[in-house]
């Protein structure tokens, strides 16, 4: 062979090798790659293999916890319902644990039931990047966030509207800022996302708090409506408890011969801003039966009633129209009642989020279109 030829074939090896390197250098040798797969993978922009600098990993095992290093830097994933935010229900944005770039809002936030916290999108689309994941013997779609290149979660397609998207999210990977300390971390162009007319000052603590409101709802056992109702975008808060009978600090069993006049309900606190009472409402009536009279399913008594607790004449008429509304789809006569708000009587502590503690527990609701 002679020199001209040698010359070209050396060429040749040598880009075949840099386009490997280039393939590999991303993935780090676990499965991911930038193709893209069908439905969401398609449509997502999956990372493409950029070449950044190489992470000083000592000093992040010094910066971050143990758990903070396996999950950002080593793909690791956090136990469900036993980390910090899968719960949280305070308003605020989710940072980057290693950088403090802004990934997501409690805006976004939603009670997927998994037990890790999920998001419907992430506050701007270039803060993070989506790869594919074939790790463990499954196609997935990764998320890592763009500026560090932490490994952050997982995007699935049962999420609620608008967007049918579920970041699945470690905590571990994310530190949470509260509304009232965005503008003392920098991040202050964020506080109109919680309802703050301007900036609090660093160190004021008269920041505008967000605006809420609050619902009780009937409709059967208070298990499956709580894990129902708590999975709607804008609802902050549930709790489950007993109202509108004569019996004072009413307990469990106390509500089981209908003699209390108590019925099972859930009080929910919602933002007005992302989810109206009219709203609420319509939910209200998709997830249980309104034309049984003191039933739903199996259970029975007037503690299983379908009621709308309303405060103020806003909400009754709210309610007369929705009562209206349902009369028109189901074909039986509505029988949920309007009833003025009585006194909150919480239920036991083992009642409440009762199927996120026990999954696949008792519950007859589902809903309906």
């Amino acid at each position: 062979m002679n020199v001209g030829n040698w010359i070209a074939l050396s060429l040749l090896v040598l880009s075949s090798l840099a386009i490997v390197a280039g393939c590999a250098q991303r993935g780090g040798g676990d499965g991911r790659v930038g193709a893209e797969s069908e439905s969401h993978n398609a449509a997502a922009n999956l990372a493409p293999h950029d070449t950044k600098e190489p992470k000083n990993l000592d000093e992040l095992k010094q910066k971050l916890t143990k758990l903070q290093f396996e999950v950002t830097q080593k793909n690791g994933t956090e136990r469900p319902f036993a980390n910090e935010y899968w719960d949280n229900k305070k308003p605020g944005i989710y940072v980057d644990v290693v950088d403090g770039t802004p990934l997501f809002s409690s805006a976004d936030k939603f009670d997927s039931g998994t037990g890790w916290p999920s998001f419907t999108k992430p506050l701007e689309k270039s803060a993070v990047t989506e790869v594919r994941d074939e790790s463990h013997g499954m196609a997935r779609v990764e998320v890592r966030s763009a500026n560090a290149d932490s490994h952050l979660g997982h995007v699935f397609e049962d999420g609620p509207r608008p967007t049918g998207l579920r970041y699945c999210m470690n905590s571990a990977a994310l530190r949470f800022v509260p509304a009232e300390k965005l503008a003392e971390e920098g991040l202050g162009q964020y506080a109109h996302l919680f309802g703050a007319a301007a900036e609090p000052a660093k160190g004021s603590t008269n920041a505008k708090a967000t605006a809420t409101e609050v619902a009780v709802l009937a409709g059967g056992c208070f298990w499956g409506m709580e894990d129902l109702l708590r999975k709607i975008p804008g609802v902050i808060e549930t709790e489950v408890g007993y109202t509108g009978g004569h019996l004072e600090n009413p307990k469990y069993d106390d509500t089981h011969d209908s003699a209390s006049g108590h019925a099972e309900a859930v009080r929910i606190v919602f933002d007005p801003a992302k989810l109206s009472y009219d709203e609420l409402l319509v939910w209200f009536f998709k997830m249980h039966d309104p034309t049984t009279l003191n039933r739903q399913g199996n259970d029975r008594g007037t503690q299983y009633r379908s009621a709308i607790f309303y405060s103020g004449e806003k909400q009754l008429a709210a309610a007369k129209k929705a009562v209206e509304a349902a009369a028109v789809k189901w074909k039986k006569p509505i029988v949920t009642t309007l009833e003025p708000a009585a006194k909150w009587w919480p239920a036991e502590g083992y009642h409440q989020d009762y199927l996120v503690k026990n999954p696949g527990g008792y519950t007859c609701h589902y809903l309906r279109d």
